[in-house]
């Protein structure tokens, strides 16, 4: 994705919060930074850059603005490392930007060249990134930067493009990956409505192999292929774009196809997407190998994450006046390759299990009968809350999160009829207009039950439905005082069954 935003620091307009309020210390003595999810030290940031595995850690690259404050434009790449992936340690820049006549550094793709075939050393760190020297309609290309340290400081190589411009718009973010059954690197681009595939021997010399076209759902950014394999063994290969489908009424998430690919073209098994998030807060996601213990590779199981923003509301949070930033990450979650009743392939999410290691508290309530509405004896800014929720008739339930004293305030989750739902429109959030308050994924009443897994931060909610067949990711702001949890039924009683609450330290 290009990496313009953070122009203007504007800050969403809350009310006044009581004083009381003050978990931690920020600017103003309160706080609205994540407890447990990844947060930009300060300044700006925006896409993930997809995470590798280097030296038994994780690198974890992101576009960063350190100029943020003063107006200015265009990114850097940060490094953060972990083993976990929920405990970072911040690294500093990585990649800088300005540092050629090419400019600031976009977003592209880091590879660990084993073999040395780049010419850089075997085992040396390469990025392939966007570069735009200017705002022109075909100045977007894709150059080359090496390390020999580890991935922790990265040297360009030259400032001649490795991939130049063919006379288009949009042609950027390229995803490099290891081609190992046709022994070559293989790139997907992002070129409008139509991801590019490329293929190299040497990282620096790129041949076009072919294209995958989908329009309607407008710009395609962010590309991302990869294969993955179900738990009865068959691999198969997924396609996935960050993408905006809300003038279909679809989700502006990142959206996927599962498929089959010959190293030249992706033949989708289905023309649709489907969307690895239904709320309105997950974009620029990129997924990635998930490693075992002993460092190699889950064939079954990939990480994700994706940025807790919009670019319809980039610069509106809190955390710019309490905190000195603007950049907060989803929680990455462990996906996997699953096969519906009906035959069909879709990709299911849960938090990363990791988490379990970094619990500080746990609440155990077991279960709980609600008809109508039951205030629960927990306060909290930052936890998950699990649980079945079980019925035998009634028209909707679920739990109402971030709850006023006086129970005006308050985002709600649960299933009502035939949809499950997300709906912020009673806290503040960042969408002035409105129009992306509450959210919607399918739901199949005649179930009678659901599960929910929900994680609550300071300025987010992410949502797992089912096992997470269906994710819903939102930002809002609620008040720090707003800290009751509340459950409740429509038109019927049910039991929230096994409903456990647990608060996480990092």
């Amino acid at each position: 994705m290009f990496a313009g935003s953070a122009a203007g620091a504007a800050a969403v307009a809350l009310p006044a919060v009581p004083a009381v309020a003050r978990p931690k210390g920020g600017r103003s003595g309160a706080s609205y930074r994540a407890e447990y999810h990844f947060t930009v030290p300060d300044a700006w940031k925006n896409d993930p850059q997809r995470p590798v595995w280097i030296d038994g850690e994780y690198h974890y690259y992101y576009l960063y603005n350190a100029d943020y404050f003063t107006g200015a434009v265009g990114t850097a790449w940060r490094l953060a490392t972990s083993t976990d992936l929920v405990a970072f340690r911040d690294r500093g820049v990585a990649v800088p930007k300005d540092t050629t006549p090419n400019g600031d550094v976009w977003s592209g793709s880091a590879v660990v060249d084993a073999d040395g075939t780049a010419g850089f050393g075997a085992g040396a760190v390469v990025v392939i990134a966007t570069m735009s020297h200017d705002d022109g309609p075909t100045s977007q290309a894709q150059y080359l930067y090496y390390s020999t340290d580890g991935g922790r400081t990265f040297t360009n190589h030259g400032t001649d493009a490795v991939l130049p411009n063919p006379g288009v718009r949009d042609f950027r973010d390229p995803k490099v990956i290891r081609d190992e059954e046709r022994d070559r690197w293989l790139m997907t681009l992002a070129e409008g409505t139509k991801i590019g595939f490329y293929h190299s021997d040497d990282l620096k010399r790129w041949t076009y192999a072919g294209g995958f076209v989908k329009d309607g759902i407008g710009t395609l950014e962010c590309p991302d292929l990869f294969r993955i394999t179900t738990a009865d063994g068959t691999a198969r290969w997924v396609l996935g774009v960050s993408a905006n489908g809300k003038g279909s009424g679809l989700p502006n998430t990142y959206a996927y196809w599962p498929g089959s690919f010959d190293g030249n073209a992706f033949t989708a098994d289905a023309a649709d997407p489907q969307w690895l998030d239904h709320g309105f807060d997950w974009y620029g996601a990129v997924t990635f190998d998930k490693r075992r213990a002993d460092g190699s590779v889950d064939p079954r199981t990939r990480n994700a994450l994706g940025w807790l923003n919009n670019w319809d509301y980039p610069n509106i949070t809190p955390t710019i006046d309490c905190d000195g930033f603007n950049g907060t990450d989803s929680i990455v979650r462990e996906i996997t390759l699953e096969r519906a009743a009906s035959g069909a392939y879709y990709l299911a999410s849960r938090p990363i299990a990791a988490l379990d290691d970094h619990v500080s508290r746990t609440v155990r309530l077991g279960d709980l009968k609600v008809d109508g509405s039951r205030v629960l004896d927990y306060t909290g800014v930052a936890y998950e809350l699990s649980c079945e929720i079980a019925w035998d008739q009634l028209a909707g339930a679920g739990v109402q999160l971030r709850r006023s004293a006086d129970g005006g305030r308050h985002i709600d989750v649960g299933v009502y009829g035939d949809y499950a739902f997300v709906n912020r429109r009673g806290a503040v959030n960042p969408d002035t207009s409105g129009k992306w308050q509450e959210s919607h994924t399918p739901f199949d009443p005649s179930a009678r039950k659901v599960k929910l897994r929900i994680l609550v931060d300071r300025t987010s909610v992410e949502v797992f439905v089912d096992d997470g067949r269906y994710v819903h990711s939102m930002e809002a702001f609620p008040y720090l005082v707003d800290t009751g949890l509340a459950l409740f039924t429509i038109g019927g009683a049910a039991v929230f069954r096994n409903t456990v609450i647990r608060e996480f330290r990092v």
